[in-house]
């Protein structure tokens, strides 16, 4: 088992990690009865998308003797209705003015992002629009 998840009430939620013993608090978006206190499980898959590019890149980084400490991104979800359900997510990756390195570099760790697990989990009728700002 991964996780467990508890229901505490009010639309809101505990995950267990259950190897770490970490937490994640979920909460409902306003949009939705919720009183956004907390990520919302959709906010939870779009920071899931960042996080996985971001680590992958820095998997492939460490291949090539490539520092990406400092690297952050900025996650923007667009919801849907009629069914609901995320439509679009936003990522733009900022890394360290620090950094220099080569062209094809880049492009490696640009496609290993665009090629991540939860990339690739994906429904093809959610949108995607990356940007890598060196």
């Amino acid at each position: 088992m991964t996780s467990q998840i508890i229901y505490n009430s009010d639309l809101r939620t505990t995950a267990t990690h259950l190897q770490s013993g970490t937490t994640i608090e979920t909460d409902a978006p306003t949009d939705n009865q919720g009183k956004g206190e907390r990520f919302s499980p959709t906010d939870l898959i779009a920071t899931a998308l960042a996080t996985c590019m971001i680590t992958t890149m820095g998997i492939k980084a460490k291949t090539m003797n490539i520092l990406l400490d400092g690297t952050t991104a900025d996650v923007t979800k667009i919801m849907a209705s009629d069914p609901r359900r995320i439509s679009k997510i936003v990522v733009h990756i900022h890394f360290p003015k620090t950094l220099q390195i080569e062209d094809k570099e880049k492009v490696i760790l640009e496609n290993t992002a665009r090629n991540c697990p939860v990339e690739r989990t994906l429904h093809p009728d959610c949108e995607r629009e990356f940007s890598f700002n060196w």
